[in-house]
């Protein structure tokens, strides 16, 4: 079962700006994701995602220096700071 909901899209280029949208969302995705997250809206959950998909996509772009930066340290010495 979808919904047809509206939310607002924001885009960070020079300033913010504010795009309306209409998408159709899975509604069992959205409650259980405002399930895991504990958020209490749909713009809350899709902003929550969003934001997610660039965190997750910034770790997979440092995977590219796997294996070629020589580090020396004592990992026990820095965990005891």
């Amino acid at each position: 079962m979808c919904v047809n909901i509206s939310i607002f899209v924001y885009t960070k280029i020079y300033k913010t700006m504010h795009r309306r949208t209409n998408i159709e969302l899975d509604v069992d995705l959205v409650n259980k994701a405002m399930e895991i997250t504990h958020l209490n809206t749909i713009k809350d959950v899709v902003h929550y995602s969003l934001r997610e998909v660039i965190r997750l996509n910034k770790r997979k772009d440092i995977l590219k220096f796997k294996g070629k930066i020589n580090w020396e340290g004592d990992l026990n010495e820095l965990r005891s700071i």
